[in-house]
């Protein structure tokens, strides 16, 4: 590594400018490193392990099925066979579903009988639903 490429440490203590204009300063230069910013920050940083179990949680959210399922769930309990209907996907193919987001846990279930019936887990579900569904509605317009 040559002597250019070294980073350079920059303390803000006894700073005359601005916060804004210091800021704007430090990320011009791709060697500069700001020491105190990057140990305030590195406490509030999300661990990878929680990183990589929301990318996973993520990743089967990627589906089309399961997100149409969590539409109809976000409105009232549904038991499969209905979900199925109204999907237009077999039982099978909603239950398998329905284990993913079981194991999510973003549904719970309860038995009445020979039926199951489903329901969102929690609020945090719904409002988590509901803040992505806002979003791309606002894009939209």
């Amino acid at each position: 590594m040559t002597s250019s490429a070294v980073p350079k440490i920059v303390s803000n203590a006894g700073s005359t400018g601005s916060t804004e204009a210091i800021a704007l300063e430090i990320c011009d230069s791709p060697h500069v490193i700001n020491a105190e910013k990057i140990q305030q920050v590195q406490q509030e940083l999300l661990s990878p392990e929680k990183a990589q179990r929301m990318a996973e949680f993520f990743a089967l959210m990627a589906d089309a099925n399961r997100l149409r399922l969590l539409s109809l769930l976000a409105r009232q309990e549904w038991c499969v066979g209905d979900l199925a209907g109204a999907i237009g996907l077999s039982e099978s193919a909603v239950s398998h579903q329905l284990k993913t987001l079981r194991s999510l846990r973003l549904v719970r279930y309860r038995k009445q009988g020979r039926h199951v019936f489903y329901q969102l887990q929690d609020h945090h579900v719904l409002s988590l639903y509901q803040a992505v569904a806002e979003h791309l509605d606002e894009n939209e317009e």
